[in-house]
Parts: structure tokens; sequence; C-alpha cells
């Protein structure tokens, strides 16, 4: 009898593990990793604290998967984005597309992505390590789309890819930390996507002519951060 009801319950388990998760990101997006307990999971879970032991050895076990599934969902999102596109596509509307699926995966498509750059920081090395492949994965997977799109002449040839990658995703994650929807749909997630894309392959400066750089001194000697010369 027992045996037959045996696969039935595997589901639940599964199910079980999937809820844990998903409310477990939630809450380290919204609180960070060091203010969210197991006993705040179980909570918010509708279990007991040993039924959720039952499931997780420990909150390090949580947060590992909850960092790899974040990870792994904005990477395949990217993947499928720019995979659709078709190989031939322009690099433009390539590096567009992955810019896109990046933020849709970051700011609207779970918790997982948005809490995996949140708390990443905040865990413990031993947790950081077991993220590790996972992450290099997708970081290899921009190096290439950056390198293809300069190899097509997209980019400038004297950019630095590596730096111009950091640059990116680090402009991208940021946004966890300040997007907020407008009524009117002027910052969506689509019009940010939009913007940085122009501003990567198009720069920020107009055509005009740039008047030199050069430093001042402050009243104390000291040198201020460079500033443009007046007209």
């Amino acid at each position: 009898m027992s045996a037959a009801l045996k696969p039935a319950s595997e589901p639940s388990q599964a199910g079980s593990r999937r809820l844990i998760l998903d409310h477990a990101a939630r809450l380290f997006r919204e609180r960070g990793y060091a203010e969210t307990s197991m006993r705040d999971i179980a909570g918010v879970c509708g279990m007991k604290t040993a039924s959720l032991y039952y499931h997780f050895a420990s909150k390090e076990k949580i947060v590992t998967e909850v960092l790899n599934t974040g990870v792994a969902t904005v990477s395949e999102e990217a993947s499928r984005r720019v995979d659709m596109l078709g190989a031939d596509a322009p690099a433009a509307e390539r590096l567009h597309a992955a810019i896109s699926a990046h933020l849709h995966a970051l700011l609207e498509l779970d918790n997982y992505t948005g809490a995996n750059i949140r708390i990443f920081g905040h865990v413990s090395s031993r947790v950081r390590a077991a993220t590790m492949d996972q992450r290099e994965h997708y970081e290899q997977w921009w190096r290439e789309l950056l390198a293809d799109a300069a190899a097509r002449g997209a980019i400038r040839p004297d950019t630095d890819l590596s730096l111009l990658r950091l640059l990116l995703l680090g402009a991208m994650n940021w946004t966890v930390e300040w997007h907020k929807p407008r009524p009117d749909n002027t910052d969506s997630v689509e019009a940010i996507a939009r913007s940085l894309t122009t501003m990567v392959l198009r720069g920020v400066f107009d055509d005009k002519p740039t008047p030199p750089l050069r430093r001042r001194r402050t009243k104390i000697g000291k040198l201020e951060p460079w500033k443009q010369s007046p007209p």
C-alpha cells in the first residue's frame, strides 16, 4: 500500500521545494540574506521550520539553489532571445535582444535573478564557489556576443571588450536598486534596453567639438575631478 503511494508523493515534494525556493528568492531580494531566517522562509511557505529542514539541510543549501537558478534563468532567457534572431541578424539587434532579455529576467520574470544580484556579495565564500560555474558560463556567453559584434565592425576596434562587458553588466544589474515602473511607462524595461543599446553603440556625445579637459586646484590645493574648460 505504502509502496503504491510513494510515487504520488514525489511531485508533491518537488512542488514543495519549488514553493520554498520561490518564497526564499523573494525574501532574499526584498530583505537581503542576513535578514532572512529559516523561520521567515517557513512562515511565508505556511509550514513549520522543522518541515523546511526536511527539504533543505540549511539556509546555505537554499541560497545556493536560488543563486544558481537566478543565473540559469537570465542565461537561458538571453540565449533564447538572441538565438531567435538567427546568427545572421545585425549585431546591434543581437546586442539589444541580450540587454532586453537580461533586464526582463532581472526586473520582470521572477525574483531569482534579482536575488542573485542583491545578495551574492553577502553569502559565504563556500556558497559563492558553488555558483561560479553558472556565472562563468554566462560571462563567457557575453564575451562571445561582444567579440562577434566587434568582428562585424559594430564596435570600434580600439574598444576594451572586457571593460565594456563589465560596464554593461554593472549598469544592468544596478537597475534592481533603482528601477520603479512609472505610470507613463517611460522607464519600461524595453525603454531602458533601447537606451543602453544606443549609448553603447552610438555613444552619448554629439558631433560638436568638445572643449578640452583640464584640472583645477581647489582653495586648499587639492585637485578637483576632471572638469570641462569654460567655452
